[in-house]
């Protein structure tokens, strides 16, 4: 291996060196746990009187938190609820904090469960738009990140193209971000969108 590759810039000696930062971030995320947590306890409570129009099998799978490193090289950590990922089936609402980047909230539906929602969710677009949503434009159903090649504003779309997208593709994906300068809003911003979306494919 060429050593010039191992050597540190001066950034890199300055942070090597210094522990706080390091002690910050893990504070920062456990923090961000808290808060997902929370989150967690208040959608449980909004489907006991809401979620009977859900699918059961969906709300018999209970919700996770997790976290992990490297989306995209930063941390991340994603509370999925309601949740069910079977072969081609999936029914989820995800809940994610990208560090560096934004909270977010996601409407995942493929195969049976897109099929079952997606006319109704074609018919919502006025709604969807005014509350400020994205729909997924990628073909891969995985990615989260907020990139033109990923997800499209619905501010810049007409009904029409909505309604095409979301018939046309195997999936529907609608999420909305949330700046860190919103920080103290989180929580309630991101419970709020989460009975938003239950209303709209639980009505």
């Amino acid at each position: 291996m060429d050593k010039a590759k191992l050597m540190l810039s001066a950034k890199e000696s300055e942070l090597v060196t210094n522990s706080d930062w390091i002690l910050t971030k893990n504070q920062i995320i456990q923090k961000v746990k808290w808060l997902l947590e929370d989150v967690q306890l208040k959608q449980q409570e909004y489907l006991k009187d809401h979620g009977s129009a859900l699918p059961t099998e969906v709300i018999a799978v209970p919700p996770k938190i997790s976290k992990g490193e490297n989306y995209n090289g930063l941390p991340y950590l994603v509370l999925d609820y309601p949740r069910f990922f079977g072969k081609e089936d999936h029914f989820a609402i995800r809940t994610m904090f990208w560090w560096g980047n934004y909270f977010s909230i996601t409407l995942h539906l493929s195969g049976k469960y897109k099929n079952e929602y997606q006319s109704r969710i074609g018919d919502s677009f006025s709604l969807l738009k005014e509350a400020s949503y994205f729909i997924g434009v990628n073909d891969d159903q995985w990615e989260h990140h907020f990139e033109s090649s990923n997800y499209l504003p619905l501010n810049d779309m007409t009904q029409e193209n909505f309604k095409a997208n979301v018939s046309s593709k195997n999936f529907i994906k609608l999420a909305k971000q949330f700046s860190f300068v919103q920080w103290e809003n989180a929580g309630e911003n991101l419970f709020s969108s989460f009975c938003q979306l239950i209303r709209l494919i639980g009505s």
